[in-house]
């Protein structure tokens, strides 16, 4: 494990990624269209993830996400719907637009503080139950303390409970906060599996940054480079309008390219933006993805 990291950068330099920031924040600002609005749109991953959550909830959920198209017939449907795995089964089974993805958070969810044999059960369990994306959150206090070998292994773990399933591993940015570590992370987590790396939980206070995505993004690329596999990657929490989701479209153009803007390789995870994109596309006031349970 000491040549985890051998093959890839040895530090990230916070000033270059702070000025790049700058530049593609002011450069995103002609991206602002309807078209790349709708296109934002269609890469959302629609979070219920609240601890009020229950069926009367879900049914809510599953009837509007139904309506949707009705509603709206020149919007594209959102990427997936990512929910606690006790819901998995009621969403699955309701929602009739198969297309849309089903993500159920796993392995302890939002902290990953329990035993590994739990963490792998409830992955396996979330798949069999209908869910064909697993979020999980590394163990971030072993991460930080350098005990890579541990969280390697528990990624690896994971992968395997859920197989061909995609795996999305959460780094909780907004906690390691340090730019080497963030890119180290994201390299651990590729290494060990994950189909894509995130950001955050949404349950901290900082969570998606551009400047954390930036680096995740060349993280990908170098890993890229080297292996030949694309990864996936998810700013989650904290994006609240279109102009702020087009700042991170504008940061994987200019690092990845185009070809990772699809949602088999780029999400956004979030309960609220997919009304304010409504509002802004068509200058209106409705909330139209409401649930008493989640909001």
């Amino acid at each position: 494990m000491k040549d985890l990291f051998k093959d890839f950068k040895n530090q990230i330099d916070k000033t270059e990624v702070d000025n790049a920031i700058a530049k593609i924040s002011e450069e995103s600002k002609s991206l602002y269209n309807a078209e790349n609005l709708k296109l934002v749109f269609s890469l959302i991953d629609l979070t219920f993830l609240n601890c009020t959550d229950n069926k009367v909830g879900m049914q809510n959920i599953v009837a509007q996400v139904n309506n949707f198209k009705k509603a709206y017939p020149e919007m594209p449907s959102v990427a997936a719907i990512c929910v606690y795995p006790n819901h998995v089964e009621s969403i699955h089974k309701g929602v009739e637009n198969k297309q849309i993805r089903l993500a159920s958070v796993v392995g302890g969810f939002p902290a990953s503080q329990t035993f590994l044999e739990i963490k792998t059960q409830e992955a396996r369990l979330a798949m069999q139950a209908g869910a064909n994306e697993g979020d999980m959150v590394i163990s971030i206090g072993e991460f930080l303390n350098e005990e890579y070998q541990l969280v390697f292994h528990e990624i690896h773990k994971m992968k395997q409970a859920i197989g061909e399933n995609k795996l999305k591993t959460i780094l909780e940015t907004g906690v390691i906060l340090d730019y080497t570590k963030i890119y180290k992370a994201s390299i651990l987590a590729m290494q060990a599996g994950a189909d894509f790396v995130k950001t955050s939980t949404g349950k901290e206070k900082i969570g998606a940054t551009p400047e954390s995505v930036y680096v995740m993004a060349l993280a990908v690329k170098d890993y890229y480079e080297k292996t030949g596999k694309k990864v996936g990657i998810k700013p989650a929490g904290g994006v609240s309008s279109g102009a702020d989701a087009l700042v991170f479209i504008n940061i994987i153009k200019n690092i990845l390219g185009d070809e990772w803007l699809k949602p088999e390789l780029f999400r956004f995870g979030t309960s609220s933006l997919a009304n304010k994109l409504i509002n802004e596309i068509y200058q209106n006031t409705d909330k139209f993805f409401d649930s008493n349970a989640s909001y």
